[in-house]
């Protein structure tokens, strides 16, 4: 659940095991492979382009985040959307350590090239995944929400893609957002607090507030200045948005996956409380490791 989270200070530090660190030949191997596939399809530009104006949450143009993910939960009789994602390369989706620290007694799908999901479109791909494929960040503590709410999810196989299909950018490590910087948060979470999931894919501007305004009393009040807060303006995510993508454009007309949907307040659009989001930029180093290792 995104909105019943309270948030604790996290660490200040960012300490990744020894037993994490890949030999040079893997990284060169690693980042000869990712290279070859930013060659072969870019990252960070659909093919569809997103709708223009947004105001509130609206229907998202078909495909035009192709790197959003539905990770979905199977039950006996029926399957259910629980959170987002985003496709990082053709086997590795990124979400949150939340979306999947307490879900494990159910089987799990990764659906790619989702839109409408109560229609049988054709561009799906359908990818189930256990408990071997969840790599959740070692520091994540899903009782007291320390801030690395941050989780990789390895594919069986290898995603098909093409113009509906298609890899999210990961922001440099030096990625520096500016206060009121308009990004687009996307997900088929609840379209109002305690109200149903959406069918069609949802976007959302939600812009950037800096760490001096997020930290206010009357904002959020004690936000540690790792996380990101994005949104409180009128226009917010909700529950099952979770582990979604804050898409930013950046001057090459690339979308960034800036940050992972984390929580929020209970009662989602209210006014000076954005949503929390993890920051990617800030992780690198870690899913660069998990993805060579792995």
């Amino acid at each position: 659940m995104l909105a019943s989270r309270v948030m604790s200070q996290r660490p200040n530090s960012y300490l990744m095991p020894d037993s994490l660190i890949p030999t040079t030949n893997t990284m060169l191997r690693l980042v000869t492979s990712l290279l070859l596939l930013a060659a072969a399809y870019g990252c960070g530009v659909p093919t569809y382009l997103p709708n223009a104006r947004v105001v509130n949450g609206i229907d998202a143009a078909p495909h035009s985040w192709p790197w959003q993910v539905s990770l979905q939960l199977v039950y006996p009789d029926f399957v259910v959307h629980n959170c987002g994602g985003s496709l990082i390369t053709s086997r590795w989706v990124l979400t949150a350590a939340h979306c999947l620290s307490d879900k494990l007694k159910l089987k799990q799908l990764v659906v790619l090239g989702e839109h409408d999901r109560g229609v049988e479109e054709g561009s799906e791909q359908y990818f189930p995944f256990g408990k071997e494929d969840i790599f959740i960040h070692p520091l994540w503590d899903n009782n007291a929400v320390n801030g690395y709410d941050i989780a990789l999810i390895k594919l069986p196989r290898e995603a098909e893609l093409n113009d509906k299909v298609k890899l999210g950018c990961l922001p440099p490590t030096d990625r520096r957002l500016y206060n009121n910087q308009p990004c687009i948060a996307t997900g088929w979470g609840v379209i109002h607090s305690n109200g149903p999931q959406a069918n069609i894919l949802q976007q959302a501007v939600l812009p950037v507030v800096d760490h001096e305004h997020c930290s206010q009393p009357d904002w959020m009040g004690n936000i540690d200045p790792s996380l990101l807060c994005a949104g409180g303006f009128g226009q917010d995510v909700c529950q099952s948005d979770s582990g979604g993508p804050l898409n930013c454009q950046a001057g090459d007309g690339r979308w960034y996956i800036e940050g992972i949907t984390s929580f929020g307040v209970r009662v989602c659009n209210t006014p000076k409380k954005p949503t929390i989001f993890t920051r990617v930029s800030l992780f690198n180093d870690w899913i660069d490791e998990i993805i060579a290792n792995n």
